[in-house]
C-alpha cells in the first residue's frame, strides 16, 4: 500500500457544549489557560477508542486501532496501522498532541514497516515546522509551513484524524436538540489542513448532507452524513448520536473504512 494512494487523511479547534449533550466529555475546554509548552497532556478521560477495517474493492486489506483521551490542558488521539496478512507489510503509528484550545501542540508519525522513516510537526512561532528523518541516524530535514497552529493535520493511514476533523466541523455549525444533531443542509466550511506524510497542506470542505439509513454489519442504522470534498479526493462519513465515526467511504478509490 503506497502513502497518499490508499487514502488521505484523518485535527480537532475548539467545540461546543450544546453539539455534544451526552458525549459532553469529548469538548475542548476553549477558554483553558496554560504554559506555553511541548509536554503532552495529562493522561485523561478517553472519550473514543476502538479499530477500523480498511477495505479496498471489499476485501480488508489493514486496520487502523486508536484511541482519544481528554485532559483539563488538552486532548491526545493515538493511532496505529497494520496492514491485513497477505497484503504488503505496513506499520505505522502517529501521536496528536492538541492544547485545549485545539491548537496543534505536537504531531508525530512514525514508519516501521517496511521502512523506517520519522517525522514530527509542531508549532514555531507564527508557523508549523516538520522535521523528517527517512533513516533513523540521518539529520532531520526540516521543512517550515505558513500555516497557523490551529491547522487540523489529516495525514496518510490514520482516519480516525477524519473523525476529529468531523467534530470539529460539528462543533461550529450545529446544534443538539432532543438528543440529536441537527445541521442546516448545504452548510458548508472549509478548513485548513496539513499532510505531514506527502508534506503538503490543502483546504477541505465539509458539508451536512442530512440524516440517511446505512446498513453496517447488517444492521440498518439511521446516521449522520458529512461530505468531505478536496483537490486529494472526495469522503462521505456517517456518525451516530455520539459523534464516532461508523463508516467512511472513498468513492473514487474503492476503499470503505468501517468501525468494528
Amino acid at each position: 500500500m503506497q502513502s497518499g494512494t490508499l487514502v488521505k487523511q484523518s485535527g480537532w479547534i475548539q467545540r461546543r457544549k450544546s453539539v455534544l449533550g451526552k458525549v459532553g466529555c469529548l469538548v475542548l475546554l476553549a477558554n483553558a489557560a496554560w504554559a506555553s509548552d511541548n509536554k503532552k497532556p495529562a493522561s485523561g478521560k478517553m472519550v473514543d477508542s476502538g479499530s477500523f477495517a480498511v477495505l479496498v474493492s471489499g476485501h480488508r486489506v489493514g486496520t487502523e486501532t486508536f484511541s482519544i483521551t481528554q485532559g483539563s490542558d488538552g486532548s491526545s488521539i493515538t493511532s496505529k496501522f497494520q496492514s491485513a496478512a497477505g497484503t504488503q507489510k505496513a506499520e505505522q503509528t502517529s501521536d496528536l498532541d492538541l492544547y485545549a484550545n485545539g491548537d496543534l501542540r505536537k504531531y508525530e508519525w512514525k514508519e516501521l514497516s517496511p521502512g523506517q522513516s520519522h517525522a514530527v510537526v509542531e508549532p514555531d512561532q507564527s508557523f508549523l515546522i516538520e522535521h523528517v528523518w527517512k533513516v533513523p541516524t540521518d539529520n532531520p530535514l526540516d521543512q517550515p509551513f505558513l500555516l497557523p497552529a490551529s491547522t487540523s493535520i489529516l495525514d496518510d493511514y490514520f482516519f480516525v484524524q477524519r473523525e476529529v476533523l468531523a467534530w470539529r466541523y460539528l462543533a461550529t455549525n450545529c446544534k443538539q436538540e432532543k438528543g440529536q444533531v441537527s445541521c442546516q443542509l448545504k452548510q458548508k466550511a472549509q478548513m485548513g489542513t496539513l499532510n505531514p506524510h506527502v508534506r503538503s497542506s490543502q483546504l477541505v470542505t465539509v458539508d451536512y448532507a442530512g440524516r440517511e439509513k446505512v446498513t453496517i454489519h447488517g444492521t440498518e442504522r439511521e446516521l449522520i452524513r458529512l461530505d468531505m470534498a478536496s483537490e486529494s479526493g472526495d469522503w462521505t462519513l456517517w456518525l451516530d448520536d455520539s459523534l464516532q465515526v461508523q463508516r467512511m467511504v472513498v468513492p473514487a478509490e474503492d476503499t470503505e473504512v468501517v468501525r468494528d
